[in-house]
């Protein structure tokens, strides 16, 4: 059993990275820590999910999961999860740029505000990855809206890969929130320019580790 732990308290969000994983040939479970955060911007948010996101772990690992996901490319908890958890666990986070290096070598990395640049920024380092980084971008979209403005925060975080294709002489994208992964559904030149989505990468990950 692999299962999924959304740390914010949006349910629609949870219910999409269980789609999205399904659509990577991957069945999991998603659970929803409802007394998190509705969104995780900023390390204030990043503190207050991890001691009901620990709860959920604990549960999972009670219940036998084989893997655990934590839905937030934030990474938040993860050390913690680690530590608690008999099985695997894994951050979108992190398996994103694993993916992203191994896929393309270089990559930049378009997340939702600025808030999150320095965590995920430090995140990428601490795991290894300072000399494939070229940078991380905010788009300047708010998580929440991901959700419900799927058109209209596509045309904005399409336009941030653009740029970051051009500025940052790129051509791999990780798209920097579990939020955003409708945005390859919208995009266009995927022959020329590839996204890296970490709920996917982290699903894939997980069939592996678990068995």
């Amino acid at each position: 059993m692999i299962v999924l732990i959304n740390p914010n308290s949006t349910e629609a969000m949870t219910r999409a990275m269980v789609e999205t994983a399904l659509k990577a040939g991957v069945v999991l479970e998603g659970w929803t820590s409802l007394d998190g955060p509705a969104a995780i911007q900023g390390p204030d948010d990043g503190a207050a999910c991890i001691p009901p996101l620990l709860a959920l772990v604990r549960k999972a690992n009670e219940a036998g999961a084989t893997a655990i996901i934590i839905g937030c490319f934030d990474d938040t908890g993860l050390k913690e999860a680690r530590d608690i958890a008999a099985c695997p666990v894994i951050g979108v986070g992190q398996a994103a740029y694993h993916m992203a290096a191994l896929a393309g070598g270089r990559f930049s990395v378009v997340t939702t505000l600025d808030v999150s640049i320095p965590i995920l920024k430090g995140n990428a380092h601490a795991y290894g990855f300072k000399a494939q980084l070229a940078r991380v971008r905010a788009s300047g979209v708010p998580v929440l809206d991901l959700e419900t403005d799927p058109d209209g925060t596509a045309d904005v975080v399409i336009g941030e890969i653009n740029r970051a294709v051009h500025e940052d002489n790129v051509k791999t994208i990780v798209l920097g929130c579990a939020g955003m992964s409708h945005i390859p559904r919208y995009f266009e030149t995927r022959d020329t320019v590839r996204l890296v989505d970490g709920v996917t990468s982290a699903a894939q990950f997980a069939r592996l580790l678990a068995t």
